[in-house]
């Protein structure tokens, strides 16, 4: 009865963490178009969740000296790199496309084992790739003429290589050992959360420089589809809901289930954020989108399943949010968010 009210805690966990990520997209691209540069939109994003996590920073300093390498690299890419890519393709394009398309990344992990490290694939995997690549086809409706933005695609796409480069640099970081695989302690997920979003922002703030950022658009307020919110109130949300309460919520879900049954819920982040922006942005997807969108999923989760090794610390879907990883190793989603978000982060 204990393990089975541990699951269900797990299930509603992973089930908010999946609902966070999913929005922060929607409370961000409001601030974008009431004139915020999307890279100081992501810095305040980062450097507001790094100054709440400054105590778990502190608690889990040793991380600094055993993990160097993870650290820098989930600073940089994960929490930097995935949601400065993510946040700059919602200028551009609907906010549920440019998730889906970051949603291509197990797909192109597997092109990195396959053709890079010449290590041979499943022909599930295979088929899972090509599931993402046809789903993706139809959320862009290449048979259109390819009709979204071209740059909005390519800054999506950029986020996802950001997460490959991420789990590619965890993945040769595991080898040493410190997954856990000969008795040495795995980074706690959460400290390597803290610093991840401690150096992404010192590394946003040089990039960004937010000091010529219009703060005044703080203290207005900004359209949702028609209707006025304080600008201020979507800040809070998209640091403190969609980033500081994702992430933990994320990380102790992984805890309670297991890293596959996560990984479906993450999924949900691109429906959830899908959702959102239909409702509170207007943001309508044809059926032939929905149902790309359906396969890409089907696809990546095939994609990550069949990934013959998985990193060792937390990995962004979609929006540049984390959903992370458990100390057996096994992958929770597709990067945070998928990142992304966990970029994702």
């Amino acid at each position: 009865m204990h393990a089975s009210q541990g699951r269900s805690a797990g299930l509603g966990l992973a089930l908010a963490s999946a609902f966070a990520f999913g929005g922060s997209g929607v409370a961000a691209k409001p601030l974008i178009e009431a004139g915020l540069d999307p890279l100081h939109v992501v810095w305040l994003r980062v450097a507001g969740a790094a100054l709440v996590m400054l105590p778990v920073v502190w608690r889990h300093r040793d991380l600094v000296r055993s993990r160097p390498v993870l650290l820098l690299g989930f600073g940089l890419l994960a929490v930097a790199g995935v949601q400065a890519f993510y946040f700059a393709a919602i200028s551009r394009i609907p906010v549920g496309v440019a998730l889906l398309v970051e949603y291509l990344a197990p797909a192109l992990v597997l092109g990195w084992v396959r053709f890079v490290q010449r290590r041979p694939v499943s022909r599930r995997a295979a088929v899972g790739v090509v599931l993402a690549v046809g789903g993706l086809a139809c959320v862009v409706e290449v048979w259109s003429g390819l009709s979204f933005d071209v740059v909005g695609l390519l800054l999506a796409l950029g986020a996802a290589c950001c997460q490959v480069g991420y789990f590619v640099l965890s993945d040769q970081g595991g080898a040493d050992g410190a997954d856990g695989s000969d008795g040495v302690e795995p980074p706690h997920p959460v400290g390597v959360i803290a610093y991840g979003l401690l150096i992404g922002a010192a590394v946003l703030t040089v990039v960004a420089q937010p000091w010529g950022m219009d703060w005044a658009v703080l203290g207005g307020t900004v359209g949702m589809d028609g209707t006025d919110v304080p600008a201020w109130l979507l800040l809070v949300w998209i640091v403190l809901l969609a980033t500081v309460i994702a992430y933990v919520t994320g990380v102790i879900s992984v805890r309670l289930l297991s890293p596959a049954v996560a990984g479906v819920v993450a999924c949900l982040e691109a429906v959830i954020a899908t959702v959102l922006a239909w409702v509170l942005l207007g943001e309508h997807l044809s059926a032939p989108q929905l149902l790309g969108g359906a396969m890409v999923l089907i696809g990546a989760f095939i994609a990550q399943s069949s990934t013959p090794r998985a990193p060792s610390g937390p990995v962004v879907p979609g929006s540049g949010a984390a959903v992370p990883e458990g100390p057996d190793g096994g992958r929770a989603a597709a990067e945070g968010e998928l990142s992304a978000g966990r970029a994702a982060m």
